[in-house]
């Protein structure tokens, strides 16, 4: 890493860098700001930096800054730590930031050695090289706290230039350098061992794999704890190469045995950040509400809640750990957030890269949609609330965001999909092993969540009057039963949940059509025509779509157009045979799996009521 003095091209000079970024009048008012400029040019891209950079939190830890705490009131974010024993208390405003460009935070302090502070990173593209410039400017609140806050920012320059550095060399060669951001944790207590031991060795009794067990009883051991407080299985799963099922499955056989607790984590649509934390289903909430954002909302959408673990106090007390409020880094999702002054227009030089995104004002119900693609020759997007912006942009566009309003307005530039590491509903409600080991989570009898598009499976016994009057009563029951023990087995090694039984039909969910459309093939083929030890024979029907979990009867049910066209394609089956909309067609891996079924496929018409005919095709897996 080059020192300033060595850098190729000139770094700006204070002066250049408050005429990007002045100090608010109502800031300077309180005195003379104590400044500090560092440069440090680095081998690695703005792109690669910025993960680490906007991860003010464990940068600070990572360079000894004292540990911090944050307390919401009111949608205002309040600070304190202690330096050098003097207590601090501020209040943080919302930070502003161009992903992969510059951020800047101010608190403003209620107690302790200054009146305010800023603090601003600059990131400028240097061919693969990038200078990162950090400027903190203090208002000190008299002489001896400007001589104090000069004593202790003397060695943060050289902290800066140390962690940079590393963070250099892990991008370098992620293989063989550490991450300078990962900190060990304390040793786990004999007790807390002994007692991880033996919850191994109960998972592994109740048919975890050992090598799953070891990973987890490692990662709960020894893992970071500012990744410990909140897991997410997914991205574990990954990194571990294991199967997500398996993962789930053995996460939730440790929460029943008190290794690990689940959390049901309510999600602001706008700032993605946790509001609530629920611990078991029922307690969910009907609306959500997240001050910080202005706004309220339904939890009823299919992004407003994630499930996530904790480690049971037992083996480890993790706590939430703050060495910075670093919000860049906790809403990764927004590229560009600034605060413009009324009547007034700011010039941001963004890092977007080809993709889809979504611009919204903080408060205002509007949004527009901006379509960045490399064939653009649109290099300038201006962007007004209330008017018309340009529909595409070339990548990296500069945008004009322009304040016509009387009062400070955020503009806010975000991505609209979301990570595929949360674990929502949808997936657990339609896992059985969850269904098998949480029988007691329910609904609120007023709250309806939306599990997303799910495929529904309907199965009944074909020729009932029959079955029991030659069987009678006793000895078709067991029969029943029997066959929905097997259609059980069927369900869950397709990834599927039995929903429901209703008398001697079934319904199942299923994360996607082909595993419903495989299990339902599975399903016939298990119960043929002559079978001698069971002689049931079953109709199937499929539909696939959006769906809602109501309670009813105390038990988690699915509702929606959705499953009544599954029940009611019935109508178009017989013995052996499995009726689904031809629209399923389109969802993919459909055809490729009945062509290497080689399905043999029949289309009719199916009168649905409100909707007209519907085209339906018949599977004769086992007529």
């Amino acid at each position: 890493m080059a020192s300033a003095g060595d850098l190729v091209t000139a770094p700006p000079s204070l002066g250049e860098l408050l005429s990007r970024h002045p100090w608010p009048k109502e800031l300077t008012d309180k005195g003379r700001p104590l400044e500090f400029l560092w440069h440090f040019e680095l081998d690695a891209t703005p792109s690669e930096l910025w993960p680490f950079i906007s991860d003010t939190s464990r940068l600070n830890r990572a360079m000894g800054v004292t540990r911090m705490n944050f307390e919401e009131r009111d949608g205002v974010l309040h600070g304190s730590a202690v330096n050098g024993g003097f207590l601090q208390e501020w209040v943080e405003v919302p930070w502003t930031w161009v992903a992969e460009r510059e951020m800047t935070s101010v608190r403003l302090y209620s107690r302790g050695f200054a009146h305010s502070v800023r603090g601003i990173f600059e990131l400028h593209p240097l061919g693969e090289r990038t200078r990162v410039s950090v400027y903190f400017g203090w208002v000190p609140r008299g002489f001896w706290q400007r001589w104090l806050l000069g004593i202790g920012m003397r060695p943060l320059e050289r902290e800066f230039s140390r962690v940079l550095g590393e963070v250099e060399r892990t991008i370098g060669d992620a293989r063989r350098a550490s991450n300078p951001f990962v900190m060990a944790p304390p040793a786990l207590s004999e007790e807390a061992r002994r007692r991880l031991d033996e919850l191994g060795k109960r998972l592994v009794a109740d048919g975890v794999e050992p090598e799953l067990v070891r990973r987890i009883a490692e990662h709960l051991s020894s893992e970071d704890e500012m990744d410990l407080f909140r897991i997410q299985i997914l991205p574990l799963a990954r990194r571990w190469k294991q199967a997500e099922d398996a993962v789930l499955e053995a996460f939730l056989k440790a929460t029943r045995i008190g290794l690990l607790s689940l959390s049901w984590d309510v999600i602001c649509p706008h700032c993605r950040g946790v509001r609530s934390e629920v611990r078991t289903l029922g307690e969910l909430p009907k609306r959500g509400d997240c001050k910080a954002c202005g706004i309220d909302f339904e939890t009823a959408s299919d992004e407003a809640i994630e499930v996530t673990f904790h480690v049971h106090p037992s083996i480890r007390e993790v706590q939430r750990q703050f060495f910075c409020s670093a919000e860049p880094a906790f809403k990764s999702h927004i590229k560009l957030q600034q605060l413009v002054p009324p009547g007034e227009r700011l010039r941001c030089t963004t890092a977007l890269a080809p993709g889809r995104y979504r611009l919204r004002v903080s408060g205002l119900p509007e949004a527009r949609a901006l379509e960045v693609r490399e064939e653009s020759e649109a290099a300038e997007v201006e962007w007004r609330p209330g008017a018309d912006i340009a529909p595409e942009s070339r990548p990296s566009p500069e945008l004009v965001l322009e304040n016509d309003a009387d009062e400070p307005r955020t503009f806010v530039v975000e991505t609209p999909t979301w990570s595929d590491d949360a674990l929502r509903p949808a997936r657990l409600l339609s896992f059985q092993q969850f269904r098998d080991l949480f029988t007691e989570e329910y609904l609120g009898s007023d709250v309806q969540l939306s599990v997303g598009r799910q495929t529904i499976l309907f199965t009944d016994v074909v020729g009932s009057t029959k079955l029991y009057a030659t069987r009678g009563d006793p000895g078709a029951f067991v029969d029943v039963k029997r066959h929905f023990t097997e259609i059980l087995e069927v369900v869950k090694q397709h990834h599927g949940a039995i929903v429901k039984t209703i008398g001697d039909a079934a319904m199942a969910a299923f994360p996607s059509p082909v595993d419903a459309l495989a299990a339902a093939e599975q399903i016939q083929l298990r119960l043929p025509p002559g079978r001698e030890d069971l002689s049931i024979r079953v109709r199937a029907s499929i539909n696939a779509g959006p769906c809602i979990a109501v309670n009813l009867n105390t038990n988690l049910d699915y509702f929606g157009n959705t499953v009544n066209l599954a029940a009611k394609l019935q109508a178009c089956a017989e013995a052996g045979q499995i009726a689904f909309p031809a629209a399923l067609l389109d969802q993919p891996g459909v055809k490729e799996l009945l062509e290497s079924k080689q399905a043999e496929l029949h289309e009719e018409s199916f009168e649905t009521p409100g909707a007209g005919n519907l085209r339906v095709l018949r599977w004769d897996v086992n007529p």
